[in-house]
């Protein structure tokens, strides 16, 4: 069984014809730097419509983690997820949000219902994977995780999959959307903080690249169990 089709830090399922992106934390551009504020709607918005472009979902699912602040969102929070559900609706899409641990504001900001979980049309249930979902699924697609790992003395942010993952289904954790949310360097790790990922060892990391004419492309090695020997800690 072979990874699902991945677009920059989003994955993009044809049988239901829809794309998912986690982790987009907005507003923590705010938090960790005042001058690159102006900049992190704007390159959201950019990288999601050239996801949206090349895939042409009919559904796009935010896998939890919209908002940074654990709070109540800030007013330009609250416009940038605004924002990216308008994006999303002018590509002829329908925006749905799964809520994640950061998002206890997002009811009140997101134009619509917020999800635990959502089942798509083929058997994939999108969660955020900060916690077990009580949904059996044919396969699990999240985020939470920030995945990364060192390769040639770079940390590239990354995908983990695997076939037999949480309840012995195909299992996908997503990279973060943001660019600006630090990445968890896998390799470091001997297990990770989400029951979808139940051994860290078995799953395959598909490593962002960037091909010579700069478009985004994913890289997928073998189980990290295999690796470990080639990388540091």
């Amino acid at each position: 069984m072979t990874p699902p089709d991945t677009y920059g830090r989003t994955v993009f399922l044809p049988a239901a014809a829809t794309l998912v992106v986690a982790d987009l934390h907005a507003g923590r551009a705010t938090a960790t730097n005042a001058g690159i504020l102006l900049d992190e709607r704007q390159d959201l918005l950019d990288r999601l419509t050239a996801a949206m472009a090349a895939m042409e979902p009919e559904t796009v699912v935010f896998a939890g983690d919209l908002c940074h602040r654990f709070g109540a969102p800030s007013d330009r929070t609250a416009g940038t997820i605004r924002a990216l559900a308008g994006a999303v609706r002018a590509a002829g899409a329908r925006p749905v949000a799964v809520a994640g641990n950061h998002d206890g504001g997002l009811a009140g900001i997101w134009p619509g219902p917020v999800h635990d979980a959502y089942r798509l049309p083929d058997g994939t249930l999108v969660c955020h994977g900060h916690e077990a979902p009580e949904t059996d699924a044919e396969r699990y697609v999240c985020g939470h995780l920030h995945p990364a790992i060192e390769m040639e003395g770079r940390k590239r942010d990354c995908f983990l999959w695997t076939a037999e993952g949480y309840r012995d289904r195909p299992t996908l954790v997503l990279p973060a959307f943001s660019t600006f949310a630090a990445g968890l360097r896998i390799e470091r790790r001997d297990a990770v903080d989400s029951p979808l990922v139940p051994d860290l060892d078995a799953v395959r990391p598909g490593v962002i690249d960037r091909t010579d004419d700069g478009a985004a492309e994913t890289l997928w090695f073998p189980p990290l169990a295999d690796l470990r020997p080639y990388l540091r800690r």
